[in-house]
C-alpha cells in the first residue's frame, strides 16, 4: 500500500492544472506551438526548482558539436561514468532542466556523471537523438573512458533512447557499457500497451501526449522500428539491465513488455514495479518513502556492477 505522504503529494501533482484554473486534465494538441510551450515550461520548471546537491561542480564541455556537461561531486570515483540520457519525449529535454534531478545520483553514487543534449523534435527528428547519443557515447570511449567502468542510465523518453542505443552499439560492434539502469521507459511509440488507455486518468501526462511526440520524433518512418522503440528489437546480448516503473503510468506495459521480453532473450534483468507510483517516481527522493527506496535501489545497482 502507498504511504500516505506519497498519496497526499501525487494527488496534488495529478490535480495541478487547477493552479491555473483548468479543471479538466489538459490535451495535448498535435501542433508545433503546443510542442514549443511544453519545452518552454520544462525549461521554466527547472528555473524553479534547479538547485543542485552541494559538493558538485558543473563543467560545461562541447563534445563534436553537442552541448554536454560533466557533474563531478567532490568525492568522485576515479576513472568511472555514468552516462545520463534525459528524458523529455524527444521534444523537450536540456542539461539546464535536467542538471538538478541527475545530480542526485551523482551525488548518491559519488560518480562523474555526463549529460548532453541530443537533437530533439520536430526541429531535429529520428535518427538525430540516436545518432547524437551513439556519438556521445563513442568520444566517452575515445577519452579513454573503459566501457566496463561505465553505467548507461535514462528516464522516460530518455530510458527508451538508452535502450535503442544500446541496440545500436551492440549492433554497430562498439564495446557495450557495463550495465544500464532506466525508469519508466518509453519503449513502444507506436503506444500499443494496454496501460496508454487503463492509466490516462491517473498518469501526470496530458492527454494524448505521447502520440504526439511520437508523432513528431518518428516523422513517418516505422514506430516499431528498434531503434525507435526498442521493444521491438532483438534483445539478446544486452548487459544487465535495471528497470523501475510505476504502475499508475501510462507508460507502464512499456517496462513490462520489455522485462518478459529481456528474460527471453536471457538478459541479466532487474524489474522493479512502484505500486500505485507515478512516472519516473524515483526522481522525486526524498520527497516520499517510495521514492526514496527506489533510489537507493538504483544506486545500490550502480555501484555494486561497478564493485564500489
Amino acid at each position: 500500500m502507498a504511504s500516505l505522504k506519497s498519496k497526499i503529494l501525487i494527488g496534488l501533482m495529478r490535480k495541478r492544472h487547477w493552479v491555473k484554473g483548468q479543471w479538466k486534465k489538459p490535451v495535448m494538441e498535435n501542433s508545433l506551438e503546443a510542442v514549443l510551450a511544453f519545452r518552454a515550461e520544462c525549461e521554466k520548471g527547472a528555473e524553479r526548482f534547479g538547485k543542485i546537491p552541494e559538493g558538485i561542480e558543473v563543467k560545461p564541455e562541447v563534445i563534436d558539436t553537442i552541448i554536454s556537461e560533466w557533474l563531478i561531486p567532490e568525492d568522485a570515483v576515479p576513472h568511472k561514468l555514468l552516462f545520463y540520457v534525459h528524458g523529455g519525449g524527444y521534444v523537450s529535454g536540456s542539461c539546464n532542466d535536467h542538471r538538478s534531478i541527475v545530480s542526485k545520483v551523482t551525488k548518491a553514487t559519488a560518480l562523474k556523471t555526463l549529460l548532453f543534449e541530443y537533437g530533439l523534435a520536430p526541429e531535429n527528428p529520428f535518427p538525430a537523438a540516436l545518432n547524437d547519443t551513439v556519438t556521445i557515447y563513442q568520444e566517452v570511449l575515445k577519452k579513454g573512458y573503459r566501457p566496463e567502468n561505465i553505467i548507461m542510465m535514462g528516464e522516460s523518453a530518455g530510458g527508451g533512447l538508452c535502450l535503442a542505443s544500446l541496440l545500436a552499439i551492440r549492433d554497430q560492434n562498439i564495446p557495450l557499457p557495463k550495465a544500464a539502469v532506466v525508469i519508466s521507459p518509453w519503449t513502444d511509440l507506436s503506444c500499443s500497451g494496454e496501460s496508454y488507455r487503463t492509466k490516462n486518468k491517473v498518469s501526470l501526462a496530458p492527454l494524448n501526449s505521447w502520440t504526439v511526440f511520437s508523432g513528431f520524433y518518428a516523422a513517418g518512418n516505422d514506430l516499431t522500428d528498434p531503434y525507435i522503440s526498442p521493444l521491438f528489437g532483438e534483445l539478446k546480448g544486452l548487459p544487465p539491465l535495471f528497470i523501475n516503473a510505476g504502475n499508475a503510468d501510462e507508460l507502464f506495459d512499456d517496462s513490462r513488455r520489455f522485462y518478459e521480453k529481456a528474460k527471453q532473450a536471457e538478459v541479466d534483468f532487474t524489474f522493479h514495479e512502484g505500486e500505485d507510483m507515478i512516472h519516473c517516481y524515483p526522481l522525486l527522493a526524498p520527497l516520499f518513502p517510495e521514492a526514496t527506496k527506489a533510489m537507493n535501489e538504483i544506486t545500490g545497482f550502480i555501484k555494486h556492477h561497478l564493485e564500489q
